[in-house]
């Protein structure tokens, strides 16, 4: 018998849902999971779900088919997951951390540069203007002598070192696990070494109970003036309305986001005012060969597991 997977309705582009299933014979259906009555419509005879970023809550694991042998996150994090009541129910969840390691170190470059380049204000100058001096662009300085701080050093992060080690004087990392084989980095005793001491700061650190909103009012004031910050991590690091008021008083220069704290960003949220911030809705993961990857993979898994309890491509949690 085919393996059944229910997967979350508009999770992943269906072509590649259809090519991945007919590759491994399995069979698929998709549903809503606003509501736990959706959840257990949804999951009904499956051995498998696969989401996104769609929330699973315990009053959501609880509403899963007693069918359900393992949830399929198709993506990195777990912040949207209860994995303890997932794992009282016997369920296990597997998750993709090495899909997109090159696209979102890619965006997190790109957002660096254009950030400190002020490429987005510049860009408005042309089009609504005609033209601005140099000097309008604000006190855009020499890359050459910039130090960037990294938070989190893992598999983004280092790709991220990597990229952008060749334009800068110097690089500050802090992890909770520091990686001593990384070369030409400085390591940092605390995050708020990092904050104090770097000219670009990048975030490439799990959401958990201690990291939401390390970036907050306090932590910018301790920022150097006209800083540049770059999030394609998880948007609940970032207290967005004191992004928000320090880029209006120009205590942090230019910013590029990401990922926001409710997606897709509100129409009120205060990041919507904010000058010199570049936004993107939450597709640093993407390319067209990582999306049929992140699908390939959590289907290939969720088949895999039910099968032989292994999986090939990511890991368990």
């Amino acid at each position: 018998m085919s393996v059944k997977i229910s997967v979350a309705e508009y999770a992943l582009d269906p072509g590649d849902i259809a090519v991945a299933a007919r590759r491994v014979g399995a069979e698929i259906t998709l549903g809503p999971l606003s509501s736990s009555e959706d959840v257990r419509r949804s999951t009904e005879g499956a051995d498998a779900l696969l989401v996104t970023l769609q929330p699973l809550r315990k009053e959501h694991i609880a509403a899963l088919s007693d069918s359900v042998k393992v949830i399929a996150r198709a993506g990195v994090g777990l912040d949207t997951i209860d994995v303890t009541a997932a794992a009282e129910r016997g369920i296990r969840v597997v998750y993709q951390p090495t899909y997109a390691i090159n696209e979102v170190a890619d965006q997190a470059a790109a957002m660096l540069l254009a950030s400190w380049r002020r490429l987005q204000l510049a860009d408005n100058y042309v089009r609504t203007d005609g033209w601005a001096k140099a000097s309008e662009m604000g006190a855009v300085r020499a890359l050459q002598d910039a130090t960037l701080g990294v938070l989190g050093a893992g598999r983004i992060g280092r790709a991220l070192i990597k990229r952008m080690a060749p334009f800068v004087s110097s690089v500050l990392a802090w992890d909770a696990e520091p990686n001593d084989n990384i070369s030409g980095v400085r390591w940092a005793d605390s995050a708020i070494e990092v904050l104090e001491s770097s000219d670009l700061i990048t975030l490439h650190l799990p959401l958990m109970e201690d990291t939401h909103h390390l970036i907050d009012a306090a932590a910018i004031a301790r920022m150097q003036d006209g800083v540049i910050l770059v999030n394609v991590s998880r948007g609940g690091l970032v207290d967005e309305n004191a992004l928000a008021q320090a880029l209006i008083s120009g205590k942090i220069a230019a910013a590029g986001l990401d990922v926001f704290e409710h997606e897709p960003l509100p129409q009120q949220s205060a990041l919507r005012e904010a000058p010199n911030l570049l936004l993107s809705p939450h597709m640093a993961w993407y390319s067209v060969d990582s999306s049929r990857r992140l699908t390939s993979w959590s289907i290939e898994d969720a088949v895999s597991f039910i099968e032989s309890g292994e999986v090939k491509n990511g890991q368990l949690a």
